[in-house]
């Protein structure tokens, strides 16, 4: 008798899960013996290769030390040292960090921090500004953040409502670029000075929206929003929670487009894959307004496996490797690039895009676009029979590999890609 309940799964209609084996670099090894390349680091996770040598090590000497201890009223070197590693590589405002559990958590905790650092000072901003196609997470708030989809429907009732503005989305030849942006901009600060006092913070997926279709945006669009949230004096929040750790061809996103978010979000590759472990970093200034004789204004928010020191021992390992990789994850675009290139013939494919480690298309058919989309059942098992994982978002095809995967490995990808689609 099977006990598992499997993630975002239509049970009536699902295919028995295959069974892994064993991970070990860019592989997974299927029970039945077949091997297939993780090109999607299994969720956007891995960032160094299945099992990797260093990261096991270091959880395994780790455990042997402090498996865990509650992190109200205790900390420990772990913890200390790899908050210490990230902020080194964010923008320089960004100094205080609060770990949780995982993405959702994270930024959970980024829009529960920004709502409660408005009560501190003494002023009363309820709503955010979000974007269409958004995805922060399966928690409530996070959920109220992202796009009202087939995700989040049946908990409407329960969630609150945000401010949605459009999502400029480009790809590779947009000549619609610069309007889009432009537009998006002018409604942006049109909400921003009808209503001043009114909002907490604008939240987004800075240059890559993950779950809602790998839609990205340019570099020049985050300086705007960046430059608009200066001018109107409201908060900027970048949930990184995909983007962060190398993925967009810099350490973090923020990094690349030289923009200063207020609170950032972070998750998914910080342990390399390992363990459960997330990260809420915030500005001083915002920090210090919690910093009170006034027990309301304390953050009272806590998990229990709140700066486990296993999962920040591998998310020092990992950030080590990540130092190591630094031109595996700079230089993947221009290969990601000259494959797009060839593909853009393809009558099937349209709407190329990519960002750093990150590529992605929209697959043509007679189908409405959407996660629900036919395609992505087909791509996923023919995939697996040509010893690839990839799993479509609906339509939308994308490649985010492990940065140990080869030259060789992407020129195979994407040979397969162009058969198979």
């Amino acid at each position: 008798m099977n006990n598992v309940w499997h993630p975002f799964t239509i049970i009536k209609d699902a295919p028995e899960p295959l069974k892994v084996k064993s991970g070990k670099g860019a592989y997974l090894t299927l029970e039945d013996g077949r091997e297939v390349l993780d090109c999607i680091s299994s969720w956007w996770v891995n960032m160094h290769g299945h099992s990797h040598p260093d990261i096991a090590k270091a959880i395994y000497e780790q455990a042997q030390t402090l498996e865990h201890v509650i992190f109200a009223g205790f900390t420990h070197d772990p913890a200390e040292q790899l908050s210490e590693l990230i902020t080194q590589e964010l923008p320089k405002n960004l100094n205080k960090v609060f770990f949780s559990d995982n993405g959702s958590t994270a930024v959970e905790v980024g829009m529960k921090i920004a709502y409660q650092y408005w009560k501190n000072i003494g002023q009363e901003r309820k709503t955010f500004i979000c974007f269409e196609g958004a995805y922060h997470g399966d928690t409530l708030g996070a959920m109220s953040a992202g796009e009202r989809s087939i995700f989040t429907d049946v908990f409407k009732d329960w969630m609150f409502d945000v401010e949605v503005i459009p999502y400029p989305e480009t790809w590779i030849g947009d000549e619609n670029r610069a309007n889009k942006e432009d537009a998006v901009i002018e409604e942006l600060e049109g909400l921003l000075t009808k209503y001043p006092d009114k909002y907490a913070g604008i939240l987004m997926e800075p240059l890559v929206q993950g779950a809602g279709g790998m839609r990205m945006c340019s570099e020049e669009f985050l300086q705007k929003v960046h430059w608009s949230n200066r001018q109107f004096d409201t908060l900027l929040l970048f949930d990184e929670v995909m983007t962060g750790f190398g993925r967009t061809g810099d350490y973090f996103a923020c990094k690349r487009a030289q923009v200063q978010p207020d609170i950032i979000c972070l998750s998914k590759g910080i342990t390399g894959g390992f363990m459960p472990l997330s990260v809420t970093v915030s500005s001083d200034e915002i920090y210090e307004s919690f910093n009170s004789d006034d027990p309301i204004k304390t953050f009272w928010h806590g998990h229990s496996y709140t700066g486990n020191p296993l999962g920040c021992a591998a998310g020092i390992a990992s950030w080590k490797l990540l130092k190591e990789n630094a031109p595996v994850f700079k230089g993947m675009e221009a290969i990601h690039t000259k494959h797009l290139e060839k593909l853009a013939g393809h009558p099937r494919l349209e709407k190329f895009r990519v960002k750093g480690t990150i590529a992605a298309m929209d697959i043509i058919n007679e189908e409405e676009g959407g996660y629900l989309n036919s395609v992505a059942s087909r791509i996923k098992k023919e995939c697996v029979d040509h010893g690839l994982l990839l799993r479509p978002l609906g339509n939308v095809l994308y490649l985010m590999p492990p940065y140990c995967v080869t030259v060789e490995e992407l020129d195979m990808i994407y040979g397969k890609i162009g058969e198979l689609v």
